[in-house]
């Protein structure tokens, strides 16, 4: 039989360790969405890249637009176009810029 000293131990250590297990909840899922946004934004500069190396102006500027908040530069060498984009990561992690980098080869490069 539990001393009475122990009654309602139990509930004051779940009340401690609650808020600090729904932090570690927030940030893991916090990380998968920021590594989702990495993904997104490396899809869209070699799919920007491509169209931009086939002339396709339109479609690397619709492609660069479809990621929300994201800024782009053109490079342009030996043969090579490249887009390079940034966006701020999601929630928690906003103060992390992510980049991502795309190049093909130039339409008759």
């Amino acid at each position: 039989m539990p001393c009475r000293s122990d009654r309602g131990s139990v509930t004051v250590e779940f009340a401690v360790v609650l808020p600090a297990v729904a932090v570690v909840l927030t940030l893991l899922v916090a990380a998968v969405v920021t590594v989702d946004r990495q993904g997104t934004l490396q899809l869209a500069a070699a799919t920007a890249a491509r169209a931009a190396g086939r002339g396709d102006q339109e479609a690397a500027a619709a492609t660069v637009a479809s990621v929300p908040g994201a800024s782009a530069a053109y490079r342009r060498a030996s043969g090579l176009v490249c887009v390079d984009l940034a966006v701020p990561a999601p929630g928690v992690f906003a103060a992390v810029v992510l980049r991502a980098s795309g190049c093909a080869a130039e339409r008759g490069g």
